[in-house]
């Protein structure tokens, strides 16, 4: 691979991350799914429930998005994708961030753990593609200093959004209503099938309280 020192010469690290949304960018393995039907909604972003849900779902998606970025910044180096230590930091901050605001933290940690769980699982989905088809690669490396304060902004938009919703996350409903939320993030992004199925994993524990 050809890699500058930053793909932020380009793009900021946030237009690039919405443009992996969209299924585009130097770092997306796969092309975006064909536009189909939208899904029949029952709810708006407007809705009660919907509308605290509905973030959540958004801004996992979004998170997702930059475990492509962080994939290749790793790629080809020694970096490992586990990172106990970087981690560890982010759950501590979370939950700091949470006891600062108000909101339960444990439920924060438990939903952050997932979080990580599921970009994970996406940069290992990315190697895999990548080392079976190295055409498909990404040609630029970014500065994993700048993903990460991209990551940390999504982060505390996340925070902000478990804590507007424990009544919303712990109704009966909560899944029906997330799974739908899901359904219309997955749509309205394109997101290819590793982020589609993987946003399931980074929510598994929004509706548990």
């Amino acid at each position: 691979m050809q890699l500058t020192s930053t793909v932020s010469r380009c793009l900021t690290v946030g237009a690039l991350a919405a443009a992996l949304l969209a299924g585009g960018g130097a770092a997306v393995a796969a092309p975006p799914q064909p536009p189909g039907p939208a899904p029949a909604l029952t709810a708006t972003a407007s809705d009660g429930p919907y509308a605290r849900l509905y973030p959540l779902a958004d801004l996992s998606a979004r998170r997702l998005a930059t475990a492509d970025l962080v994939a290749a910044a790793k790629y080809g180096t020694e970096s490992p994708i586990d990172d106990p230590v970087r981690e560890k930091q982010v759950l501590d901050a979370v939950a700091a961030q949470a006891r600062e605001i108000g909101a339960d933290p444990e439920a924060t940690v438990r939903i952050f753990r997932d979080q990580i769980e599921a970009n994970k699982i996406v940069q290992r989905g990315l190697f895999r593609r990548w080392d079976a088809d190295p055409s498909q690669a990404p040609t630029e490396r970014p500065d994993l200093a700048e993903v990460r304060k991209e990551i940390n902004r999504i982060n505390g938009e996340l925070v902000r959004g478990i804590a507007a919703s424990p009544d919303a996350r712990t109704a009966p409903y909560c899944g029906g209503v997330l799974t739908a939320a899901a359904v219309h993030v997955r749509y309205e992004n394109r997101l290819d099938a590793l982020h589609a199925a993987t946003l399931g994993r980074a929510l598994r524990s929004v509706c548990e309280g």
